[in-house]
């Protein structure tokens, strides 16, 4: 990332407009990323923490909290802006929206929610993506949205009836800000196939949906119940009137700013490592931890490990999706910091993540026989329907603190590397793998451990921290830009030139320690299924 330029300079910027504004719903936390005139520069920032709920069975978000967090997470970011640049947030060139991907919002005729928003963590929906991967004749994925809308026919809920518009949790907060019913391909990508030639949702796949929810209670074609799909750099509407008093109460928001397509945090994480090429890939870790690797040319085979997507801009991409990432090494963390502060020593979340992270360091290859199931939740491409978090070791085990962290941070990239495999069959080549999430703040460690999984070198630059907040802020830099290049032209040109990248090869010594890990955590996969079936 570029050093920022003076305040007068930053203040100038925006005070003209001269910026773009992402604002990401992640799992944990809303966050606003403002960026300036030159898109590397981070202008200022805010955050509000939130929490999914688990309502009747199924794992939702309230939609108040929803506009409250956004509202929490402005407010913040402006405060930052005054604070900073010494001027007040009145206006901003282009605005993004991203969020996490797939799930299920399903609305009426009078545009009000049938049922609690239904997220990506689900995983209720097997039958109906067993059926629909079946009848497609391409892998789809549990939490994808048509998963979502099709179980909901397969078990006749009383709402399919009144299904009058389906979208994402990103689609929904654009359409609520500007008044379009619109989503960028990559999110969209989650929600229904893709045809690579059209670029929109594949029309044999809908045509065939039609026919098996056909006198089953959908009243319309269901291509008329999705978002319309638009590329990077698309004319996706502007703020209204009603969406700018959403987004900031205090009314010294104005109305008429540019928005782009509203985007997956998938895509908006390849937008921040730099990843939409072809032969490019990243891991973007946070509650869930998924890979994107942009493909040269189709798979040859039906993967269930594997969701087809595509970019930003369309392009295809084979994803590595896992529901469980860094939220259980999150807690432990929490828990040592509570410690440290009953024993007089209190530590901030950097601080505590610092000291642990460098403790694994110490830790042996293998972790020391120490292993870590940090599944929350169901967990697919490891065959688990529930999952409970687990710390196993035997009799022979090392147990230190070291160990511990080490087998820890393996955990989390355990089951990205089982589905990683998948890929090296097929034959899939890479040029780049780029990481990045609040797991990768502490330089050198999670990295390190990365690329161990991958047995391949892994990038992390220095936006990696602000994730896909500053992505999808470069993509409404990049729709109000007017460029004619190619997303990732722009990219290369306007915004990574000259980026700072932190390189880390493989160990050989951590490869092999992995290796044997992996080997220990596959095989306790029966630990976990037994935990689920008795807790």
């Amino acid at each position: 990332m570029n050093a920022a330029p003076d305040t007068s300079t930053t203040a100038a910027w925006i005070r003209d407009g001269r910026t773009s504004l992402g604002i990401e719903l992640g799992s944990t936390r809303i966050k606003a990323c403002l960026i300036g005139d030159d898109p590397s520069v981070v202008l200022a920032v805010g955050e509000f923490e939130w929490e999914n709920q688990l309502v009747d069975g199924l794992w939702t978000y309230s939609l108040d909290d929803v506009w409250s967090g956004l509202q929490a997470a402005f407010a913040a970011l402006a405060a930052d802006v005054q604070r900073r640049h010494g001027t007040p947030l009145e206006t901003i060139g282009a605005i993004g929206v991203s969020a996490m991907m797939h799930g299920y919002l399903a609305f009426d005729d009078a545009d009000q929610l049938l049922v609690p928003f239904r997220t990506w963590r689900n995983t209720n929906t097997g039958p109906a993506a067993t059926e629909l991967t079946r009848e497609f004749g391409v892998n789809i994925p549990l939490r994808w949205s048509v998963a979502h809308l099709y179980q909901a026919v397969v078990d006749s809920e009383a709402h399919v009836p009144s299904i009058r518009f389906v979208t994402t949790l990103a689609g929904y907060v654009h359409w609520r800000l500007t008044g379009e019913k619109v989503l960028g391909i990559g999110d969209a990508s989650g929600m229904f196939p893709i045809d690579d030639a059209t670029r929109g949702y594949d029309p044999g796949m809908l045509a065939r949906l039609d026919e098996l929810v056909a006198g089953r209670g959908i009243q319309r074609p269901v291509a008329e119940l999705l978002p319309r799909v638009l590329p990077a750099g698309a004319e996706a509407g502007s703020l209204t009137e009603e969406g700018a008093r959403l987004l900031d109460p205090t009314g010294a928001l104005g109305a008429g700013i540019p928005l782009c397509p509203p985007e997956g945090d998938a895509g908006t994480g390849m937008v921040a490592t730099n990843s939409v090429a072809p032969r490019a890939g990243n891991v973007s870790a946070g509650t869930s931890i998924f890979a994107m690797v942009v493909l040269e040319r189709p798979l040859q085979n039906v993967h269930e490990e594997l969701d087809l997507v595509t970019t930003p801009a369309g392009d295809p991409v084979a994803m590595v999706h896992c529901n469980n990432g860094a939220s259980e090494l999150a807690a432990w963390v929490s828990l040592f910091r509570r410690f440290a502060a009953a024993a007089g020593a209190d530590l901030d979340a950097d601080a505590a993540y610092r000291a642990l992270f460098t403790e694994a360091l110490e830790g042996e290859a293998d972790a020391g026989g120490v292993f870590a199931y940090n599944q929350l939740s169901g967990e697919p491409i490891a065959g688990l329907e529930e999952g409970r978090p687990l710390v196993v070791r035997t009799d022979e085990s090392r147990f230190t603190l070291a160990n511990f962290m080490r087998a820890q941070l393996y955990g989390v990239f355990a089951t990205l590397s089982l589905g990683m495999t998948v890929l090296d069959d097929e034959g899939v080549a890479l040029d780049r793998m780029f990481a990045h999430g609040g797991i990768f703040r502490t330089a050198g460690v999670a990295q390190r451990f990365l690329a161990a999984a991958l047995g391949a070198p892994v990038s992390v630059a220095d936006t990696a921290s602000e994730g896909g907040a500053w992505g999808v802020a470069v993509l409404a830099a990049y729709r109000a830009s007017g460029e004619t290049t190619t997303l990732a032209e722009y990219l290369r040109d306007h915004v990574f030139r000259g980026a700072s990248l932190h390189v880390i090869e493989p160990y050989p010594d951590d490869v092999a320690g992995f290796a044997a890990y992996l080997d220990r955590y596959r095989a306790g996969l029966a630990i976990e299924r037994a935990a689920a079936a008795a807790l």
